[in-house]
């Protein structure tokens, strides 16, 4: 355990010194956070209104499930970046110099996957702190003590199952080249898949569908509604129940296949089972790298 350890913070080590790696793990966000500066945060406000009327708390909300989709997005692109290390010393040559020492495999691997899940943890939660900050600078609340121990732990799970399947397709890339493309890919894809760029109900259905297959959907929508439990009260209370069924559908606060809403216990399984799938899959890459 020690040398697992010790393997890890050198990893972290080297994260954190390569700017570029940590600027793109944050770039998603960065582009999120602007996009609704610019327009997309008015949008929604404006389509609220149009249903309710002038009514107060309509800006928090909107605060709560912005920030509720950046902590789902900022735990797959940190956990990705994390593991940049992973690919340097496959492309320097210092994984082959690591598994011919004498030191287990096992430990080499479980080092990525620690340091990726230190990083993903730490930089997650700075940026909790951060969303409910600019949640109360917008007139919304603070979570109270058992709305933010769920967070945290569906946040922990998020960045578990992240990093578990980040680890498998950063496992067959042998270059930084390669790892920058996939991070772009991943960047520009994360924020369509997680329903923060464009709604999910304004989706065909088929994309709707298409989105259930993508874990980091579930960690997102779990995440806003309990972000956006209290404000969701307060904007549509006296509201017809069709108004405010129709908006937690059409922002992905609640996730339907068909009509059957998915709950959250079967969500929490689904990201448990990918974990333990993917964690599975790493292993059996790691076999096939020992022979070739």
């Amino acid at each position: 355990m020690s040398v697992v350890l010790q393997l890890a913070g050198r990893n972290i080590r080297v994260y954190l010194r390569n700017r570029m790696s940590v600027f793109f793990s944050f770039l998603s966000v960065l582009i999120i956070i602007s996009l609704y500066a610019l327009f997309l945060g008015k949008v929604q406000v404006d389509g609220i209104r149009s249903q309710v009327g002038e009514i107060h708390g309509i800006g928090p909300l909107v605060s709560s499930w912005i920030v509720a989709g950046l902590l789902a997005v900022n735990a797959v692109t940190v956990s990705l970046g994390a593991l940049g290390a992973m690919v340097y010393d496959v492309e320097q040559k210092r994984f082959t110099d690591f598994v011919v020492a004498p030191v287990k495999r096992s430990a080499v691997v479980a080092s990525y996957l620690v340091s990726a899940l230190v990083i993903g943890l730490l930089f997650t939660l700075i940026a909790l702190a951060a969303g409910e900050a600019y949640i109360v600078a917008t007139g919304g609340q603070v979570l109270g003590l058992l709305a933010a121990l769920r967070v945290v732990g569906i946040l922990a799970l998020a960045v578990v199952s992240s990093s578990s399947i980040m680890y498998l397709l950063v496992s067959f890339l042998r270059s930084g080249s390669a790892f920058g493309v996939l991070s772009t890919l991943l960047g520009t894809l994360i924020g369509f898949l997680t329903g923060v760029y464009v709604p999910l109900g304004i989706l065909p259905q088929a994309v709707q569908r298409f989105v259930l297959f993508v874990p980091f959907s579930y960690s997102a929508a779990m995440l806003r509604q309990v972000f956006c439990e209290a404000p969701l009260g307060v904007v549509f209370h006296g509201a017809p129940a069709q108004a405010s069924a129709a908006y937690v559908r059409m922002y992905g606060i609640r996730l339907f296949w068909g009509n059957t809403e998915v709950t959250v216990p079967v969500m929490l399984f689904i990201l448990a089972a990918v974990t333990v799938v993917f964690l599975l899959l790493s292993a059996v890459k790691l076999r096939t790298y020992r022979k070739g």
